[in-house]
């Protein structure tokens, strides 16, 4: 459907004025002068009808220029009712979901494969997927989204890792796709499919096979809640694990702050540390995108050597800003039904919310944020030697714990700049506003959150202090030069003993 120019003018207008209104830090990276004019440019430019997505690509550049990750435009796709959901839930993953995907020398290559197809090996070259090139997408999709600040590390990740996503936005729901793949110079066409659910089929058990699977299924299931498991990758969003032959030396693998029992993993995960006397930990941040501030600062209660303030109270535009929320918005009619019986308890919050705004000098509101107060390290926290890994997939809540570990020298940091700022980020309260007339959906975080600690090189991310960028021979090999890195140094500490 064509959008007028007048509609679509209109809706460039409000969306700037929302950012002016809520937005607590706009001018971070920009000037006002700098953004006001691309605004203006943009309006000027547009003189002819278009359909929404077409709009997509002349409006997101635009806010792509504030350099700020957590702001983002979102191109209109078919609505999926429950239903169909649910239908796709049962038929499987998604035929390009099934991989994981790099970029190297400008090409794009399969890093692991979670389908069924064993052939499709790492190193793989993705030369088309339905005779689209995937440097087609990249160069189409790279204007559309931002890092925090000014570091590139960030738009190289998501540049590899963007394929499903993109390919989606152009092409919507496919069961099927067909891919032209190249590796060691020979080339062939291969037809993905949706990766269907397995069914188990029931086989008649002995009580003694049923009553020790029951235990087993137990002990999993508890542990996959409390790790955060992830059906796709058979992964979990918290791992801990130890390099052989002793316990001496743990890995700490957090894929992301959003999943799993957090409390109970780091309170059972350091409490085994302590008990092992394990002298090493290597915290895995690499591609951890955040998620909950307070997952995020839980972990760092078990790493800071003395009590703690994680980040500032965090500045927003005004009292009742942070309270545009989206309480009822996209949700099934019988679920807003229910929502309003329980709205008492809702307007019950949101007044305890507008008491913690306070008002200070200079006419600017603040909110506290979990962690804006002073915490305490965990009695059992991790005393030893700290080592993070980090790259350009580090951002966000993944950031705030970095920059505090960074800054308080805790920990020796190995691999890439993070895609992240080292001092903050605009979050904490998204919601997403749909633009009135083309109905594109628009997202940016309310709260100014920044970390304890911060640096005077703004717009940059957290730098390692050993840099180490892998190439795409290491992955075909499966080589973690990063945590290779470390074993060599422990174990040159260990010799120099």
């Amino acid at each position: 459907m064509l959008r007028s120019e007048k509609q679509l003018k209109s809706d460039i207008d409000y969306i700037h004025t929302k950012l002016e209104r809520l937005h607590p830090n706009l001018y971070w990276y920009i000037t006002r002068q700098d953004l006001d004019f691309k605004f203006d440019s943009l309006k000027s430019s547009i003189n002819a009808p278009m359909t929404s997505n077409e709009f997509y690509f002349q409006l997101s550049p635009v806010l792509s220029s504030v350099r700020q990750g957590h702001l983002r435009l979102f191109p209109l796709n078919k609505k999926i009712k429950i239903k169909e959901s649910f239908s796709l839930l049962k038929s499987g993953t998604s035929p390009l979901s099934q991989f994981e995907f790099e970029s190297f020398d400008n090409k794009l290559f399969v890093i692991k494969n979670n389908s069924v197809d064993s052939s499709i090996v790492a190193g793989t070259e993705v030369v088309a997927v339905n005779n689209l090139k995937p440097q087609e997408l990249v160069s189409k999709y790279s204007r559309t989204f931002t890092s925090d600040g000014y570091n590139r590390t960030f738009t190289d990740r998501k540049s590899g890792k963007g394929l499903p996503t993109w390919f989606y936005y152009q092409n919507g729901i496919t069961d099927s796709v067909f891919c032209q793949l190249k590796y060691n110079d020979s080339v062939r066409t291969v037809c993905l499919k949706r990766k269907s659910v397995k069914v188990v089929t029931k086989k008649k058990k002995t009580e003694e096979i049923i009553t020790v699977k029951r235990d087993q299924n137990k002990k999993e299931n508890k542990k996959r809640k409390e790790s955060g498991f992830d059906e796709l990758t058979k992964s979990y969003s918290k791992n801990l694990s130890f390099i052989e032959p002793d316990s001496s030396i743990a890995v700490l693998k957090i894929r992301d702050f959003s999943n799993g029992n957090y409390k109970k993993f780091y309170s059972n995960s350091f409490r085994q540390l302590d008990t092992l006397k394990t002298n090493t930990l290597i915290l895995d941040l690499r591609d951890n995108p955040g998620g909950y501030l307070r997952d995020a600062m839980d972990l760092y209660s078990y790493l800071s050597d003395s009590d703690f303030v994680f980040i500032d109270r965090s500045e927003v535009v005004s009292r009742t800003s942070i309270l545009h929320t989206n309480y009822f918005r996209g949700n099934p009619l019988f679920f807003n039904a229910l929502l309003f019986a329980f709205s008492p308890i809702k307007l019950v919050a949101m007044g305890i919310t507008l008491l913690k705004v306070k008002k200070e000098a200079g006419n600017k509101f603040y909110y506290p944020f979990p962690g804006s107060k002073p915490g305490h390290s965990k009695p059992d926290r991790f005393k030893g030697k700290l080592y993070v890994l980090i790259n350009g997939g580090s951002f966000s809540a993944t950031c705030l714990l970095s920059s505090n570990l960074k800054g308080s020298h805790r920990a020796v940091f190995v691999g890439e700049e993070t895609g992240g700022a080292f001092n903050g980020t605009v979050a904490g309260k998204m919601p997403v506003f749909t633009l009135p007339e083309s109905k594109l959906h628009v997202q940016f975080g309310l709260a100014l959150i920044q970390p304890y600690y911060k640096t005077e090189l703004e717009g940059r991310g957290i730098f390692p202090d050993i840099e180490i960028k892998p190439i795409l021979e290491d992955r075909i090999k499966g080589k973690d030069l990063e945590l290779q890195w470390v074993l060599e140094d422990i174990n040159g500490r260990s010799r120099d003993r």
